[in-house]
């Protein structure tokens, strides 16, 4: 009877195969990230504390102006501190993902893009819950940290997390086949803070130098974010998510392809 009911097994869709790569992946980077070291949890909350800590320290001893385009200093730093952040460790992260997990492409199943695309979600993640926790915090403390527009956080954080995920992806395929490219892409890091509006509102600066730097898309998804706290807060001249977006999707597309050209020359690396 049990001969008969038993049928042949039926073979598993490329989607599902997909989706079982990507959560064995997911949990074995969870598992890196935060358990490798006991205090793994610990580090990964005081850190960002300490820097935004020390970035406002910085920011009011230079300047005692507390309040920038009509929104309070510290809560208007603090956004933008996590949402560079975001961007930052999304290209950053996905420099050493293909190299960490070069062991995983003798399977057949797994491309060089998987652990980009992993460690990007799981590192969303992780800044999603740290920022919760951020606000959660300054609410507590008194600070105005409560969203006036819930939506336009929450999509102003998710266009972040795609731009960081087109840079992963780019970095990931540049800094492995040429490793002068990690650290050309670390040392830009610092400066690209303070560029992008981090800590200061570019507003300030002449606009014949304005329009340049706002062709870097972070300023305009950062303004985008702030203006989700602050319903009143006037964005930097020139803000666009029109075309923030089509950076993103052009930069995640160019990481794509690169993956798809690249694929065999990363899996020998």
């Amino acid at each position: 009877m049990d001969n008969v009911n038993s049928g042949p097994r039926r073979a598993r869709t490329p989607w599902q195969v997909t989706r079982s790569v990507w959560y064995a992946m997911f949990m074995r980077e969870a598992i890196s990230r935060t358990m490798a070291d006991r205090m793994g949890w610990f580090w990964m909350i005081f850190e960002p504390v300490a820097f935004v800590g020390i970035m406002v320290a910085i920011r009011s001893y230079v300047s005692s102006d507390r309040l920038i385009s009509n929104a309070p200093f510290i809560p208007w730093m603090i956004a933008g501190l996590m949402g560079f952040s975001l961007v930052r460790e999304g290209m950053l992260r996905g420099m050493g993902a293909v190299i960490a997990n070069n062991a995983l492409f003798a399977y057949r199943q797994v491309q060089p893009f998987d652990p980009v695309l992993v460690r990007n979600f799981l590192e969303g993640m992780l800044r999603t819950l740290v920022f919760f926790i951020f606000v959660i915090g300054g609410l507590a403390l008194g600070l105005e940290l409560y969203p006036d527009n819930a939506i336009k956080v929450m999509s102003g954080w998710l266009s972040l997390w795609c731009l960081g995920l087109g840079l992963g992806l780019i970095t990931s395929v540049a800094s492995t086949l040429v490793p002068e490219v990690g650290k050309i892409v670390r040392m830009v890091s610092l400066p690209l803070l303070i560029v992008s509006g981090v800590i200061f509102p570019l507003n300030q600066l002449p606009h014949w130098l304005l329009e340049y730097l706002m062709y870097n898309p972070i300023p305009h998804g950062l303004e985008n974010l702030r203006l989700g706290f602050f319903d009143n807060y006037q964005v930097v001249h020139g803000t666009s998510m029109l075309y923030f977006w089509l950076v993103t999707l052009f930069l995640n597309a160019l990481g794509l392809l690169l993956h798809l050209r690249f694929s065999d020359r990363l899996k020998a690396k």
